[in-house]
């Protein structure tokens, strides 16, 4: 339950206030930034916190059990500290999240509304969504192995073997549409190859990113690549060197790669249906 003081109850419960919302984000790295949908920037703890246009929050939705919940960030790239090669970076990823109500005449009159953590966070338009996720969504994460139909590994890792370096492909940018690149070198290629994989930048402003390859379209002597999000930087003539992408089943293991031997999955784990199944006496 959370705490107030007898001035800033009074001050809520009065006809009219002065209030506004903060967030305080500390990176991995140490790095903090403040935030506030005030039009003028909120000082707190020393932490200036910038009247950042168009940074908002969508309504907290509280989720029975360990669910994400329903908190958004949103705003503009434009806004001071929010870099768009930050984010496609991840360095905001897991950040900490602070949601504090704020008397922006008295800032001593605040109260912590939610904490947490940044979890997926999205680029669209000149814009980002970056989800809050409360510290009770850690106790949903997986521990131990699962098993499953499908193969648990990453494609390439220890437990997989796969020679992923050898099977990728160097490719040069012959046309940028946000998400979709246009790429010659990979010819030969059939069209879903290199679908579910990876694209890492090797020369340009971008050189050393990297982004998840949504779909792989193989048209002529060319293709056409579409990409989880766009990349900032990228420009034509710029190369990359595209890996291929694995769906996790069996026969894609044995026919793709011809690495059935390391497959860490269950193929012939008996369904629903099998396992549920009995015998009746009039069958």
């Amino acid at each position: 339950m959370r705490s107030l003081t007898e001035a800033f109850e009074a001050h809520i419960g009065a006809g009219v206030t002065t209030l506004c919302r903060c967030w305080r984000l500390e990176r991995d790295d140490g790095v903090v930034m403040g935030f506030t949908d005030h039009d003028r920037a909120v000082t707190i703890d020393a932490l200036v916190y910038s009247a950042a246009n168009g940074i908002a929050a969508s309504g907290d939705v509280a989720m029975a059990g360990f669910g994400v919940g329903g908190l958004e960030i949103s705003g503009a790239l434009t806004s001071a500290g929010l870099d768009a090669g930050d984010l496609q970076d991840g360095r905001f990823d897991f950040a900490t999240v602070e949601l504090w109500l704020v008397n922006w005449a008295n800032t001593n009159e605040r109260v912590l509304l939610r904490k947490g953590y940044l979890g997926e966070v999205t680029r669209e338009d000149g814009a980002f969504r970056a989800e809050v996720r409360g510290p009770m969504q850690a106790l949903e994460r997986v521990r131990g192995r699962v098993f499953t139909v499908s193969c648990d590994a990453d494609l390439g890792d220890v437990r997989c073997g796969v020679d992923l370096p050898s099977l990728s492909r160097e490719a040069t940018v012959v046309a940028v549409d946000g998400a979709r690149l246009r790429v010659s070198g990979l010819d030969g290629a059939a069209t879903g190859y290199f679908s579910s994989g990876v694209v890492a930048v090797t020369s340009g402003e971008d050189d050393g990113r990297r982004e998840l390859l949504v779909q792989h379209a193989a048209e002529g002597e060319e293709a056409v690549l579409t990409l989880r999000s766009g990349l900032v930087g990228l420009a034509v003539g710029d190369t990359v060197r595209v890996f291929p992408g694995c769906d996790k089943r069996f026969e894609t293991c044995a026919m793709k790669f011809a690495n059935a031997m390391n497959f860490q999955g269950f193929p012939h784990l008996p369904g629903n249906d099998r396992a549920f199944s009995f015998a009746r006496p009039d069958q």
